[in-house]
């Protein structure tokens, strides 16, 4: 990794894998900031390597040139603070990664029901994801929850509907934390023009707002759930003794 300006052209082009007269593309579009020039030769640097990795990364997620540049602009050019805030977003929730079974490996934790069509339904909910091979790929902790409920006698395709009921009142919880977030943090912070001494806050603000979103959800859901028992089984605790004073 280059610490100062020592890399010719043609070593910066190695070092990132772009080709230099994508190099000199950029620089002439003023996203890559110039060389250091001796003896009429330009050196590059660790500034300029981190540009065209940050460069490359958003051209693979989409964004076209034009776009890059308002990004760089809306910083003051400094990549490292767009780098660190597409960092934060970036991050993995959670420290659980996604697994790979067969399908004789799902109808073995789950049993007969796992049929190829509740392996398709499963696929249309999302909770599992096909891969080329014919194998699927899901949380190992969702395959355990739908162990668990079918064991206890609950129909697998019923657990699948109320996944999916969760699923979408979950990503109506998140869109409220986002819009929270950015109505209250991002825009004024926008609006201010991207204050560079504001960055560190802002990026530390999405690195948190997940677990605070997460630990909030859990605590007004078991508050929730808890009613919710207690109405049921009053509900049903009635019945019971209403049938029994009738008899």
């Amino acid at each position: 990794m280059p610490t100062a300006n020592d890399l010719t052209i043609e070593q910066l082009a190695a070092e990132s894998g772009m080709t230099v007269r994508n190099i000199r593309a950029h620089r002439a579009r003023g996203i890559l900031p110039a060389p250091e020039v001796r003896e009429r030769i330009g050196y590059y640097g660790f500034e300029h390597l981190a540009r065209l990795r940050l460069i490359a990364q958003m051209q693979e997620e989409g964004f076209n040139l034009k776009a890059i540049e308002r990004l760089l602009e809306g910083t003051d050019g400094r990549p490292e603070q767009l780098l660190s805030l597409r960092e934060a977003v970036n991050t993995p929730f959670e420290d659980e990664q996604a697994a790979v079974f067969t399908a004789g490996e799902l109808v073995e934790r789950l049993g007969e029901q796992a049929d190829d069509e509740t392996l398709a339904l499963a696929v249309r909910l999302g909770v599992l994801t096909p891969l080329e091979d014919g194998r699927y790929q899901t949380m190992p902790s969702l395959l355990d929850m739908a162990a668990e409920v079918v064991a206890r006698g609950v129909p697998l395709r019923h657990a699948l509907a109320v996944d999916a009921k969760v699923r979408k009142q979950c990503e109506i919880v998140a869109r409220e934390f986002v819009k929270l977030f950015l109505e209250d943090l991002w825009e004024p912070f926008a609006n201010a023009g991207y204050p560079a001494e504001r960055w560190a806050e802002v990026t530390e603000s999405i690195e948190r707002l997940r677990p605070l979103s997460s630990r909030a959800l859990l605590v007004v859901y078991q508050m929730t759930m808890s009613r919710e028992v207690e109405a049921a089984f009053g509900r049903e605790l009635a019945r019971m003794t209403g049938g029994a004073s009738g008899q």
